[in-house]
């Protein structure tokens, strides 16, 4: 059988579903439930993806790149969705976009399929506003940790970043050097109230993290707080092709 390069849009087998995530506030939000084939996940993945208003959704390529290749890779589960008034390939999600604040309904939707469907050790994954949604409501929940991707804290207020110290869940932070909000320097004065931080500064790193080297980094940082046995990440895959 003919190695296929993992890289761009290349998909690898999963147990996908399309969900409905229904909020507090009587809104129908669409996603989609990605499981490792044939074997229980280690993890889970709650994806929280960049700013509505500049074109970010549930398919913004690494949240994307994460559901492809995860569950096959690290056995890890990502669940990943639209926030409301967010349009996709998967659908549109009911409502309008809430500033950061009605997204709250939107997480804890998300947190009620995670624990009506019983997966393990979640992990909240946000990348850039969806950092901010998972810095201001997700110590709410029964999580192992957060992962931020390019952090702008424009709307996470000082007292709320503090509130994740001494939390006992663990707090990650991915900085590009060359990010156009938040610079590692900038991060480490912004995240001080959180000594136990784990911030890494990512040398080249960029805000939207494009080509598949930076893919490859961000996902690699990601499975090595999930699933650490599953590293290095194959670079090539043997088998089928996901459809």
């Amino acid at each position: 059988m003919t190695s296929t390069e993992i890289r761009g849009a290349v998909e690898l087998p999963a147990e996908r579903e399309r969900i409905e995530l229904h909020t507090a506030d009587s809104l129908t939000l669409v996603g989609e439930l990605a499981l490792p084939q044939g074997r229980p996940p280690v993890a889970t993945i709650v994806a929280l993806h960049p700013l509505p208003t500049a074109g970010g959704f549930m398919d913004s390529h690494i949240i994307r790149k994460a559901a492809a290749r995860l569950p096959a890779l690290a056995g890890i589960a990502v669940l990943r969705f639209n926030f409301r008034g967010v349009q996709s390939p998967h659908g549109t999600s009911q409502g309008s976009f809430g500033e950061g604040v009605d997204e709250q309904y939107d997480l804890a939707a998300a947190m009620a399929l995670v624990e009506g469907r019983g997966l393990p050790k979640p992990w909240l994954l946000g990348w850039s506003f969806g950092s901010e949604v998972a810095l201001k409501y997700g110590l709410q929940y029964d999580i192992e940790g957060a992962i931020l991707l390019s952090p702008p804290l424009h709307r996470t207020t000082d007292a709320e970043v503090a509130a994740w110290a001494g939390a006992d869940r663990r707090l990650v932070a991915l900085i590009p050097e060359l990010d156009d909000y938040l610079r590692p320097e900038q991060a480490r004065q912004r995240f001080a109230s959180v000594p136990d931080i784990d911030l890494v500064a990512v040398e080249g790193g960029k805000h939207l993290w494009v080509g598949e080297s930076q893919t490859y980094r961000v996902l690699s940082e990601i499975v090595a707080r999930l699933n650490r046995e599953a590293l290095p990440l194959p670079r090539t895959w043997d088998g089928p092709l996901a459809g």
